[in-house]
């Protein structure tokens, strides 16, 4: 069946072909299954490669280049690929998830149960990993509709069948595998490059606070030597309050920093006020973790009255305090004493200044937090390159495909 419908985003020499047509999965596909591979049978250190169904939710992509696992049953009870299969998983807790492709190009490796096995069926010519690409953009949703069960979904070869797929000629559809596979690579490496930051930036603090490693002031001498003290010396309370018709901005504090809340204040009551520079949180946590924001963009703001808001005195910097708080192993182990029962943990102020650091003289803590916010600086730049890709990655899939 041709097709009127070309996509938007065409490389050029393909730009006058009106060559798509649309096929049926059951008349250029054959459907098997694999054979099953137990959680136990599986390891990095067996012998024989092989792919589970729980591994294409976590472990791969669109495309299967390199194996993790590998099993150590008899190969005469496997079933191994050709190297032009495209996996899906026939169960899962979420539908969306059975819609999930991944292109496995790579020979002799055992495929597990659970797990629909697409392979070409010789009437026409089509690229595995363009089809893995375009049924996690346009049939995902589609398949998810096909799934049957409660607790899990099924999506068996049968229901696959009926799926219908756009094709340009194998020529086009190859340069634009390929070219989507060099996105995703680029995207893979920036995330390695953004985990081996975070790594190093945690092996950095912990020789910086374990004084392995020390800075020297600005004519090259050492700096005092690190003196234990409770923090309540350098923290100073702020309990100024605001009605709840305030203009100023309502913020939030969560885990992924100072948010604001975009919305009419209809009820009575105050809010707490939040200068720039100074430090809010919320006092409760469920897993043991309290996320400590310091107000940097806001000359002033709103928050709830049942946020401390504090600041510092001289003799600690706020910087440094942060880092202290927010990543440093001490406060982990003091947030563990606050536990004294129930599911949620309290971490009132009064109970916050009680709280011992080994504290450096305030020199020495700006030069620790100007380093650790020139790495902070570093994974921010990586981490909105890869948000930029992924968001140029997503353009590419919604437009070269129809």
């Amino acid at each position: 069946m041709n097709l009127n419908r070309i996509p938007i985003r065409r490389f050029p020499e393909f730009c006058e072909s009106d060559s798509y047509k649309q096929y049926r999965f059951e008349d250029i596909i054959t459907f098997s299954s694999g054979k099953n591979i137990k959680q136990n049978e599986a390891s990095p250190e067996y012998t024989t490669p092989c792919v589970r169904y729980g591994e294409l939710y976590h472990l791969y992509g669109e495309v299967i280049t390199k194996i993790i696992n590998r099993t150590n049953l008899d190969p005469a009870e496997l079933k191994f690929s050709n190297g032009d299969e495209i996996l899906l998983p026939s169960a899962g807790e979420d539908p969306l998830d059975i819609g999930s492709a991944s292109a496995l190009t790579l020979k002799n490796v055992a495929i597990g149960r659970t797990i629909n096995v697409l392979r070409p069926n010789g009437t026409i010519d089509y690229s595995p990993i363009y089809v893995s690409f375009y049924i996690n953009e346009k049939l995902k949703k589609k398949i998810s509709t096909l799934a049957r069960g409660a607790s899990i979904s099924n999506v068996y070869n049968s229901d696959l069948k009926c799926l219908r797929i756009n094709l340009p000629n194998i020529e086009e559809q190859e340069k634009v595998a390929n070219f989507l596979t060099v996105v995703d690579e680029k995207i893979r490496l920036l995330k390695e490059k953004h985990v081996l930051l975070q790594q190093y930036k945690k092996g950095v603090m912990q020789k910086l606070f374990s004084q392995e490693f020390r800075f020297k002031d600005d004519s090259g001498h050492a700096f005092p030597e690190w003196r234990l003290q409770a923090i309540g010396k350098y923290l100073l309370e702020h309990k100024e309050r605001v009605s709840a018709d305030t203009n100023l901005p309502i913020l939030t504090s969560s885990r992924e920093g100072l948010y604001r809340q975009e919305r009419k204040v209809f009820n009575e009551g105050e809010y707490g006020v939040l200068p720039q520079g100074y430090f809010t949180y919320r006092h409760m946590s469920d897993d043991l973790i309290f996320k400590f924001n310091l107000n940097i963009c806001w000359e002033k703001a709103a928050v709830s009255k049942e946020y401390p808001v504090f600041t510092t005195s001289k003799g600690l910097n706020a910087h440094f305090l942060e880092y202290c708080l927010n990543e440093g192993n001490e406060f982990k182990r003091f947030a563990i004493q606050q536990k004294v029962g129930g599911t949620r943990t309290r971490l009132y102020f009064k109970n916050l200044c009680q709280l011992k650091l080994k504290l450096p003289c305030e020199k020495e803590q700006q030069k620790i937090s100007e380093f650790l916010q020139t790495l902070d600086k570093k994974l921010d730049a990586v981490q909105q390159q890869i948000d930029l890709t992924q968001t140029f990655r997503k353009g590419l899939l919604q437009q070269m495909f129809v």
